[in-house]
């Protein structure tokens, strides 16, 4: 009886874990893990203070009628970001009581974390992408992006929330409100351009040359509405302040890049040669999986693609900074799983990748080791997949 018993435990946590259509029934614990967790780290865990209070200071001066983005400014350096960061942290400047409530905007970050959470678990779900171990990862492997939310209150969680919920959209292949609200993504940091690659991809094989016009009119209108006040009051202003591609990081925060000479980092040159790289990567991962895959795209293949192309982007990045982990921490089992790697090499990579995000400061070996992880999922997204049974002529 008592063997019996055993046994039947056994396969019921096998289930749990790898079968995906236990997807739903493991996310619901470990949302349940992760409320906890979220209040605990906000009670015993000592806040640091980096932008919160920048980030008040610059939405300040705009509920203080000032238009001109070349004029708004926190303490940590001028508004670098789109309108839709302004309008969306003015909102937590008033829940807040003018940013001064750190508690409150900490237990706000929570919840955006379990609603961040829960739409990854409905992605995960619906693509059968990664089985629902998968989930216990994100929940317990990782120290950093539960920092990123409720120790730093960064902007970055509050773009990649509306992303995830845009890419609930497109795999359900509702292109308008999806387009819509990855355009408000990208209204809130720039980073979100990073998946536009792979999703104009997506939208031309879907929905033809025509209709991808239409889209990207669209996102195009959203981003002129969003910042109109702003374009009325100094137009260059506004896109030289909030789209400057050409930003100079600093040495000292890169986590990606501590191995190389400070010289060589702030090369010109240097990054002349990883856009090329990167768009060398884009072209040959289009031409090698992309253009590979059976049409119409069911929800596997959409999610992989947006995937990797955000991926390859930060994989090229010039700089990453501490907080940038959140730009693809949820996005590299589903990844890393479709590709030809051993699961103990991918399990290694998924590791080493945490420890090197969780090096402070970066240093020569954290570096290296996490651009080795990504040179060797790049090079295995060119690859054939675990599975290649979608071919075409």
């Amino acid at each position: 009886m008592v063997v019996r018993w055993l046994q039947d435990v056994v396969n019921l946590v096998q289930r749990l874990l790898f079968e995906p259509s236990q997807m739903l029934k493991v996310g619901f614990l470990c949302l349940l893990a992760e409320s906890f967790i979220n209040v605990l780290i906000v009670e015993k865990v000592k806040y640091t203070e980096i932008d919160w209070k920048a980030y008040m200071d610059e939405v300040e001066g705009f509920i203080n009628g000032t238009y001109d983005y070349t004029q708004l400014k926190g303490e940590t350096g001028p508004l670098v970001y789109p309108s839709g960061f302004v309008y969306v942290f003015t909102g937590l400047y008033y829940i807040t009581n003018q940013g001064a409530n750190i508690k409150l905007a900490q237990y706000l970050f929570g919840v955006l974390y379990l609603v961040f959470y829960g739409l990854i678990v409905l992605i995960l779900k619906k693509t059968e992408a990664v089985p629902p171990f998968a989930l216990l990862f994100f929940t317990f492997a990782s120290y950093r992006v539960h920092s990123i939310f409720a120790l730093r209150l960064f902007n970055d969680p509050v773009a990649m929330l509306f992303l995830y919920l845009a890419i609930y959209f497109f795999i359900q292949k509702k292109w308008f409100i999806g387009c819509a609200i990855f355009s408000f993504a990208v209204s809130i940091k720039m980073n979100i351009m990073l998946f536009s690659p792979g999703l104009l991809f997506i939208l031309m094989v879907e929905e033809g040359f025509i209709q991808t016009c239409i889209y990207i009119s669209l996102c195009g209108t959203i981003q002129l509405l969003l910042g109109l006040p702003f374009l009325l009051e100094n137009p260059y202003g506004y896109i030289k302040m909030s789209f400057d591609l050409g930003r100079q990081f600093f040495f000292k925060w890169t986590v990606n890049y501590r191995f190389l000479p400070e010289n060589v980092f702030l090369s010109r040159y240097f990054h002349i040669c990883l856009l090329a790289v990167h768009i060398g990567l884009l072209i040959a991962v289009f031409m090698l999986r992309w253009r590979k895959l059976t049409k119409p795209l069911d929800a596997k293949s959409i999610l992989l693609i947006l995937f990797s192309s955000n991926f390859i982007g930060i994989a090229c990045a010039r700089s990453l900074h501490y907080q940038f982990y959140i730009w693809y921490y949820h996005t590299l089992p589903a990844l890393f799983f479709s590709t030809k790697l051993p699961v103990p090499l991918v399990m290694l990579m998924l590791g080493c990748i945490e420890l090197c995000w969780n090096t402070y400061p970066s240093t020569v070996l954290s570096s290296s080791v996490l651009q080795i992880c990504h040179l060797i999922g790049a090079v295995a997204l060119l690859l054939p997949p675990r599975t290649e049974k979608r071919k075409i002529s």
